[in-house]
């Protein structure tokens, strides 16, 4: 089995669902002859032509309109958001038309967004956001934000395959640093909507997705060494739709959680999945919920500060013996 990044599986995913399927097109800014600003696409517009891998003008709200014009049409439009940052310029498109056509005039729109997000790269307020709460909040948008390199290529086939449209959050820090051996040749199709086990544990519960899975492990086995606990890690993969079994279950069994999100605090989706245990499980809870979040401030450049304001595993955990203190 070949080992694969977490950039190459995507990459992999990608082709080979344009392979099996001839309506899958790409579309986005440099992606064709460039190949893209991390290379993902490098290659696809010599194999695939210039008809089906379409360089496109900086215009991201044209971008998304073209493509579910296309997706109206039978076509399987993916659109590269050269950084997920500017997906809101196509916010308008996105929310009030994208998401609402099949409830509207029963309009199938099969298309997928996808773009680098997250920070811990340096890159400042433009180029280091995770805007899921932007669209966790839109009906009729599906929301994912895989962990690990299978579900890199799983997610982004699903994604392609699903008839409702897919906001596709692939973090950018993970792009090099992930890697996982992948069989060759068989296909992988990870369910939309289905939490991940990532780490199993009896003491208490890390609920999270994207980036943030690999700070929890790290700060599980940590703990494990120095306090010997046991840190369950939940990895969601999909925010929308959310998997509130998987949580509910974990929780019985641990009877204490912490949410950890790389997105700002206030408004940030940990709000929610905090509501729905309360509603859901909260007599199996032995101690409050808490979240470790970013700080809530746009991403600076400086090193120091980008640090300060994203959560690191020393902030899970302490987190996690605030609340096995319990």
């Amino acid at each position: 089995m070949p080992e694969l990044t977490y950039l190459e599986a995507l990459r992999q995913g990608l082709w080979e669902e344009m392979e099996r399927d001839e309506r899958v097109f790409l579309l986005g800014e440099d992606i064709g002859r460039y190949g893209g600003a991390f290379k993902l696409t490098e290659g696809f517009q010599d194999r695939f032509g210039a008809s089906r891998v379409l360089d496109t003008p900086i215009s991201e709200a044209g971008i998304v309109g073209a493509a579910a014009g296309a997706a109206h049409m039978g076509m399987r439009p993916v659109v590269e958001m050269q950084f997920v940052d500017f997906i809101a310029s196509a916010y308008d498109i996105l929310t009030n038309y994208v998401a609402t056509a099949r409830y509207r005039a029963g309009l199938s729109t099969p298309l997928v967004v996808r773009g680098p997000s997250g920070g811990y790269v340096r890159g400042g307020p433009f180029h280091s956001q995770m805007p899921e709460a932007a669209f966790f909040h839109t009906p009729g948008l599906k929301l994912v934000c895989p962990a690990t390199a299978r579900d890199a290529k799983g997610l982004i086939t699903a994604a392609i395959r699903d008839e409702d449209p897919v906001i596709y959050l692939e973090h950018k820090y993970l792009y090099r640093r992930i890697r996982e051996n992948l069989p060759e040749g068989e296909e992988i199709l990870t369910p939309i909507g289905e939490a991940r086990m990532a780490r199993e544990g009896g003491d208490l519960s890390i609920v999270t997705w994207s980036a943030m899975v690999w700070k929890a492990l790290e700060a599980a086995e940590e703990l494990e060494r120095t306090d010997g606990v046991s840190i369950e890690v939940l990895d969601m993969r999909t925010l929308v739709p959310l998997d509130d079994a998987a949580i509910a279950e974990s929780i019985r069994k641990t009877n204490r959680v912490l949410i950890v999100h790389e997105d700002t605090r206030t408004g940030g989706v940990a709000g929610e999945i905090t509501a729905r245990i309360n509603e859901q499980a909260f007599e199996w809870l032995d101690a409050p919920i808490r979240r470790v979040t970013a700080r809530d401030t746009p991403l600076p450049y400086s090193a120091p500060l980008e640090d300060y304001v994203l959560p690191q595993t020393a902030d899970i955990v302490a987190a996690v013996r605030e609340l096995l203190a319990y």
